[in-house]
């Protein structure tokens, strides 16, 4: 959430700053809810003043005098008033509450304007899409791939989005997960084995909740969430907790399953591994000195372009603009693969900077030198999604004998250098 100083003081900025992004959002309903808020709660001190006052002076008088009834009745209105005066801030409280959860982040001034995806800015592309295989295909068009992924009995257990992986198909995805973790570690982060389930609390404070929760799981018995990403666990991780100074920035990575209802998006191109509800994703998530975050946004955009270029997928990153930009998102890049089979771009990672909007909500702070306790920006990205880059190793590695040639970085993990009609 924002800082409510700075949505009190600077509400045209944040109203400038909404309107640039696509969530809707009544700020001067939230602003009108905030005053009457903030009233109630002056009289409520007030009165609550004035009751501790009239106690200390009933403590002095004559239990048998007219004065001690005079202020006992006084007590008992004081007691009605501040009764009726909490009732009315608990109401209050929680409509302020939604109005305060509805308000996204303010996207950074790098953010490129636009009003959707198409206005996405390109900021570099890597290697030469014309030099992959000329064999590509689209992979779930390889005569072998539902030897690699039975997509049929996925229906039969569970339903659409939910393959099995056998074999090679397996190994591969196991091999993918070993090399984005073993990378994850030489740069530096921490790796986390993390809950797939989440409370109500841990969803709201990485904003998920209230933003998306027709995208999610939910088992209603015990209001869990089935995670869409790790970065919802993993950043929670230190809730309510404070860092030392000295102890930022903090890195830590994650493999999870991610689990996504993907409500209303099966009119699009959505087939084979092009959008699953449960898959297979490494996070890296970091915890930043407020001074530091956009550089170290830099860095791990760096570290997920360093696994497509070891893994000699093309690929091009996208700077997102405001009016496709996440809700709790200040500046965000997107990393997409070119599908040689599908011949269209596939994203594979999302890096952001949410700056201390998750923080605020999750109460994460830093203790300066000062003494002083301030929030700490929150960061995180895919490195990497495994079923979309997983389609573009077999669509732009397929060879003529009709076997995919593996990366490299990948053969000794798989145990072999190619994957195919032996699989």
């Amino acid at each position: 959430m924002l800082d409510l100083k700075f949505i009190r003081e600077h509400s045209d900025e944040v109203r400038t700053g909404i309107a640039k992004k696509k969530f809707t959002c009544d700020l001067d309903a939230f602003l009108a809810v905030d005053g009457e808020r903030r009233d109630l709660i002056t009289r409520l001190e007030s009165m609550k003043s004035r009751q501790n006052n009239a106690n200390d002076t009933v403590k002095n008088l004559d239990k048998k005098s007219p004065e001690f009834q005079t202020k006992i009745a006084e007590l008992r209105t004081f007691a009605d008033e501040a009764k009726a005066l909490d009732g009315q801030l608990a109401t209050i409280e929680e409509k302020w509450k939604a109005l305060y959860l509805s308000i996204p982040n303010v996207p950074h001034e790098s953010v490129p304007i636009g009003k959707n995806a198409d206005d996405n800015q390109t900021v570099t592309t890597w290697s030469d899409i014309e030099k992959i295989s000329k064999n590509a295909v689209p992979h779930y068009d390889i005569p072998w791939f539902n030897r690699l992924i039975d997509f049929p009995r996925g229906v039969k257990v569970t339903g659409a989005g939910f393959p099995f992986y056998i074999g090679d198909g397996a190994r591969i995805v196991r091999a993918l997960v070993t090399f984005f973790l073993n990378e994850a570690k030489a740069n530096g982060y921490t790796e986390f084995m993390a809950p797939i389930m989440v409370n109500a609390e841990s969803a709201t404070a990485t904003g998920q909740l209230p933003d998306k929760e027709g995208q999610m799981y939910h088992d209603a018995a015990d209001d869990f969430y089935m995670i869409p990403t790790a970065e919802v666990p993993v950043t929670n991780f230190f809730r309510d907790e404070i860092f030392e100074e000295s102890e930022l920035p903090v890195y830590r990575c994650g493999y999870t399953p991610c689990f996504r209802r993907e409500a209303g998006s099966w009119g699009k191109d959505v087939r084979g591994l092009n959008r699953l509800h449960q898959f297979d994703k490494v996070e890296l998530v970091k915890w930043t000195h407020p001074d530091q975050s956009f550089a170290e946004l830099e860095k791990l955009r760096r570290d997920a372009e360093k696994l497509l270029q070891k893994l000699n997928l093309p690929y091009r990153v996208l700077s997102i603009c405001t009016g496709d930009i996440g809700f709790s998102h200040s500046k965000q890049y997107d990393l997409e693969v070119w599908s040689g089979g599908q011949k269209r771009w596939l994203e594979v990672s999302s890096c952001s900077n949410f700056t201390d909007f998750q923080a605020r909500r999750a109460g994460i702070k830093f203790r300066e030198k000062t003494g002083k306790s301030t929030f700490v920006h929150t960061l995180n990205g895919s490195g990497l999604a495994v079923p979309r880059v997983l389609a573009a190793i077999l669509e732009n590695n397929l060879q003529a004998d009709g076997n995919v040639l593996l990366p490299e970085v990948l053969q000794e993990f798989v145990g072999s250098k190619k994957i195919g009609f032996s699989s």
